[in-house]
C-alpha cells in the first residue's frame, strides 16, 4: 500500500485527504490495503479518509469482542477530534460500525456496510478443523471472491499463517462467538442513520438474503448490488464499488 501508517498514542491508522470524514473499519482478516480503491478515489472527491487498525490480535481476550472494538473506535475518534463521520465497514468491520452507530448515534451522519456480519455469523466459522491443510485454506480464501484469482498466494499465506498461529486463532474464534452474541436484528429498526448497503450478488460468506434482511430492518437504507462479485466488493471490483458509493453520497448530500 502506498500510504504511510501513522502512529499516535495507542492508535495506528492511515489518513489522507481533507473534507467530510469517512472512517473505514476493516474485517477480521482484512488488511487496510483492502480499501486501496476507496483511499485512492474519495480524497479526490473532497473526503477525508481515515482507516484505523483494529487491535483484533493484540488486545486481551477479555476485550476481544464487538462491543470493545466499538468502544475502541470511539476512543480513536475522540483522540482525532472527529464527530459527524461516515462509517464504512466490511464484514466484521460492518458489524462494529453498526454497533457503534447504535451506541453512539451522535457521531454518525451516515453508515455504509458491505458483506457485513451482524445478522448471519457463519462467516467466521466455528473452527478450522483443517487449518494445517494449505489447499483447504486456499479454497476457503478463494470462496471469499467471485473470481478466485483475487485470492493471491500472499492473501492465502496470510490466512494460513493466521489460523495456524494459536494466539491469533484463539482471538479469531473469540470474536466469532462475540459476533453471534451481538446479533443486531432487534436493534436495527431503531437505527435512524441513512445507510448504504453495497453487496456482492455472489457473496458466499454473507449471502444475498442477508443484505435483503439488513435493508428490510434498517429504516433509512438503500440497497445496491454488484454483479459477479463476492464478499469484499471494495476489493474485488473497486471501480464499481466507488461509483455506487459516490452516487449514494451525492444522492444523500453527505
Amino acid at each position: 500500500m502506498k500510504f504511510k501508517l501513522k502512529k499516535e498514542k495507542e492508535y495506528n491508522f492511515i489518513e489522507i485527504g481533507e473534507g467530510t470524514p469517512i472512517v473505514v473499519l476493516h474485517g477480521l482478516m482484512g488488511g487496510l490495503s483492502n480499501f486501496e480503491g476507496v483511499t485512492n478515489y474519495f480524497p479526490k472527491k473532497g473526503y477525508h479518509i481515515i482507516i484505523p487498525e483494529l487491535p483484533i490480535y493484540t488486545t486481551s481476550l477479555l476485550k476481544t469482542n464487538v462491543k470493545s472494538f466499538a468502544n475502541y473506535v470511539k476512543g480513536f475518534l475522540d483522540s482525532r477530534g472527529l464527530t459527524n463521520v461516515i462509517l464504512l465497514g466490511n464484514s466484521l468491520g460492518g458489524h462494529i460500525a453498526l454497533l457503534f452507530s447504535k451506541m453512539y448515534p451522535e457521531y454518525v451522519k451516515g453508515l455504509v456496510i458491505t458483506g457485513s456480519s451482524g445478522l448471519y455469523e457463519s462467516a467466521m466459522g466455528s473452527g478450522y478443523p483443517k487449518r494445517r491443510d494449505y489447499d483447504f485454506i486456499k479454497k476457503k480464501a478463494e470462496d471469499v471472491f467471485y473470481d478466485p484469482k483475487i485470492a493471491t498466494k500472499e492473501i492465502v499465506d496470510e490466512v494460513y499463517d493466521t489460523v495456524n498461529n494459536r494466539h491469533k486463532l484463539i482471538r479469531t474464534l473469540t470474536i466469532a462467538k462475540s459476533a453471534i452474541r451481538h446479533n443486531m436484528a432487534k436493534d436495527l429498526p431503531d437505527m435512524k442513520q441513512p445507510t448504504c448497503i453495497i453487496w456482492g450478488r455472489n457473496d458466499q460468506v454473507t449471502p444475498p438474503n442477508v443484505a435483503d434482511e439488513f435493508h428490510e430492518l434498517l429504516p433509512d437504507s438503500d440497497l445496491y448490488w454488484i454483479d459477479k462479485c463476492g464478499h469484499a466488493a471494495m476489493m474485488e471490483l473497486p471501480d464499481e464499488f466507488n461509483e455506487v458509493l459516490d452516487g449514494w453520497l451525492t444522492k444523500r448530500k453527505l
